[in-house]
This record gives structure tokens, sequence and C-alpha cells, in this order.
């Protein structure tokens, strides 16, 4: 049995992951999670565990709405709390860590491949790639270290972009149909992919996402489809979502993280084992009235 300490008590991945090893792997793992904020996680024997799963961090700035003490608080969390307690996880002999990286240190780049080049758009994934180098930098034959640069995570009780899809699927009589590739990963995807990373002591980068890629448009008809609302998706609004990716400001920027691709390569993310335990429309499903994650 391996032992698992999660950085981040409260997250959504980490809470999710932690129910989803009780509930399916209890003989292959235990799981501790601690909270990064305040000092007390610095008072935890991390010589304990064979693996550090670290979630902890801030996401989902406005970025057009942040001082720039703010923006430093990001700095402060997502890079330098995460190198401290890396490095506390090495010296404390632990030989795996885990590092919940994401997307988002790509920037803009609507397509990505294994030679794509991160560059982020923003000073929140500017602190997450420079937490994603400076761990993998730590790592040696003695301590492994595994980066999971995740596309948007979704499920019950997720926050950010899905919810504000359900919103509009449940209400809205029209929505644009737009021809869009997005990258996304079910919660219990994720779960099962970090179970094999862990049970395999793995190091590298690491892409996981669905199987399949969905376009913002059947996303959105899918959910409306599970609460028994009626949508009509309509091409005939796609000019308007064309013309709204143009517009300078705010208006402009929802629409291109809404309607424009965001997407991995499909065989960057292929493993030696299945992780997806749900394909996409059956992940709508569960996420809408399923009871994973509580």
């Amino acid at each position: 049995m391996k032992h698992i300490l999660i950085l981040g008590k409260s997250s959504y991945i980490g809470t999710s992951f932690a129910q989803y090893v009780r509930e399916h792997r209890p003989e292959e793992f235990q799981v501790k999670a601690v909270s990064l904020r305040d000092a007390h996680w610095r008072e935890e024997d991390f010589s304990k565990y064979e693996a550090v799963f670290h979630v902890a961090g801030i996401a989902h700035a406005d970025v057009g709405q942040v001082t720039e003490e703010e923006k430093q608080e990001y700095y402060r969390v997502n890079r330098d709390l995460t190198l401290e307690a890396a490095k506390k996880a090495k010296e404390s002999g632990v030989g795996q860590f885990v590092y919940m990286s994401s997307m988002i240190v790509y920037g803009k780049t609507e397509h990505v491949t294994l030679d794509t080049i991160p560059k982020p758009e923003n000073f929140y994934g500017d602190s997450k790639w420079q937490a994603d180098k400076g761990v993998r930098a730590m790592g040696d034959e003695k301590f492994r270290v595994a980066v999971l640069r995740a596309p948007m995570i979704y499920g019950k009780g997720s926050k950010g972009n899905y919810p504000a899809l359900v919103k509009m699927a449940r209400k809205l009589p029209l929505f644009p149909k737009v021809k869009n590739r997005r990258s996304m990963l079910y919660i219990e995807n994720l779960c099962e992919f970090i179970c094999h990373v862990i049970g395999e002591g793995r190091e590298g980068v690491f892409f996981p996402q669905n199987e399949e890629t969905v376009s913002t448009s059947r996303l959105v008809e899918e959910i409306a489809g599970v609460w028994g609302h009626r949508i009509w998706v309509t091409p005939l609004l796609a000019p308007v979502v064309s013309m709204g990716k143009h517009f300078p400001g705010k208006i402009g920027g929802l629409c291109r993280k809404a309607f424009g691709n965001s997407y991995y390569e499909p065989q960057m993310s292929r493993m030696g084992w299945n992780y997806c335990v749900a394909d996409w429309k059956e992940s709508v499903k569960r996420t809408e009235k399923g009871d994973f994650p509580s």
C-alpha cells in the first residue's frame, strides 16, 4: 500500500481524488490531505509518505481586474509555495512528487502538440509555468517528478467555465452552433489517471484528457438534454460569435474563450492503460445527475 499526502485539503481535485481512492482503490492507497492556507503544513512529517500530490493553488483569475498586489499573491501561492513543498518532500526522502499543472501554460495556443513550447498569456498562467519548470528541475533518480498539464476539468461540484455553460444550457432557448474543438477532462478520468501515475511511480510531463474532444455547442446541447430542456443549437447565430471574437475587451475575450479552439493532439494523452472510466456523454450525465463527488 502506498501512502499519499495531498497538499490542498479543500481543493476540488484533492477532495475528489481522496474520495475516488476510498471508493475504488482502498487496498492500494491510503491518503491524507492537509491545507496550505496556513503554516501548519510545514510541521507535517513528509517522510511517512511514498508520494506527495500537490493540488493547492489559486485559479480562475479575472486577469483584467487584478491589482499588482494580487498578482504577486498568485506567484506566492502558485509558484513559491509549490517549490517550497517540493523541496520539503525531496529533503524528507519522498520518492515521488506529483504536481497539478495546467494547459493554461500554453496561453493562446489553439492546437497543442508535443513540440509546442509553453507561452503563458498572463500572470496566472505564468505562475503555474514557473512552478511547472521549478518542480521538474528538482527531479532526479531518487525524487521522481510527475507534472500533469490538464485541460478544463469538470464534474459534479466543479467550478470555473463548466458551471457557466450549465446555466446557459438550462435557460437559453437558442445557442450558436460553432465547430470548435476543446480538450476536457472529467474528474473521475483524472482520478483514475493519477492512480496509475502514483501506483507505477511515473515521472515526466503528462497530458490527460477525455478520449474525445468536443465543441462548446455539442456540450451545451448534451447538458440541456440531460435536464430535459429544449434548446435550439443553430448555425444562424454563428456570425454573431464570429463578430464577437473581434470585439475589444471582456466581450471579445469571453467569445474567444467559449468558442475558440483549445485542444491537445490526441496521441499525446494515450497511455499504456485505459484511464477514461466514462466517455464524455456519460460524464455529463454523471456530472448533472450523479452523486460523484459529494
